[in-house]
């Protein structure tokens, strides 16, 4: 498995809408900024997330981007579902090849399917609010000298 940088920067720019609900749509612009993602990559990504409805999109001087649900309902799993497609392939693709002991090659697959099974159950059970929480707690922790 691999979070390519789609998956990264996507669930980067919904992290940066959860901190901020309740304060009305947020620019793309804002959000490439605090980010760091380049804006015409994160216009497309903000697509891919309305088209998943991850986000909703105001159109006009006073438009942006809002969550569609509160952060808590919204899983990592969703989000990289929606923006990588499945995590672990469901089958191995080694097309032409046929193996000479195929009970090998189901118990191997037993184990990408119990991968894809554990992985899928940890991502779902962690939400947006759950990262906001834990930007709530390492802010606490920040400790100033003087």
């Amino acid at each position: 498995m691999r979070i390519s940088s789609k998956g990264d920067y996507g669930l980067r720019a919904l992290f940066d809408l959860a901190q901020r609900v309740g304060q009305g749509p947020i620019q793309s612009d804002e959000i490439a900024r605090r980010q760091g993602i380049p804006i015409n990559y994160l216009n497309q990504l903000l697509i891919t997330m309305r088209r998943a409805h991850l986000i909703e999109s105001l159109r006009g001087p006073q438009g942006g981007h809002l969550l569609a649900r509160p952060p808590e309902t919204i899983t990592l799993l969703e989000v990289l579902t929606a923006l990588e497609g499945p995590l672990l392939p469901d089958e191995p693709t080694r097309e032409g090849l046929s193996a000479s002991v195929p009970e090998d090659v189901a118990l191997v697959n037993e184990v990408w399917t119990e991968l894809r099974g554990r992985l899928e159950a940890m991502l779902a059970t962690i939400t947006l609010d759950d990262i906001c929480q834990r930007k709530r707690q390492h802010s606490e922790q920040v400790m100033y000298y003087i």
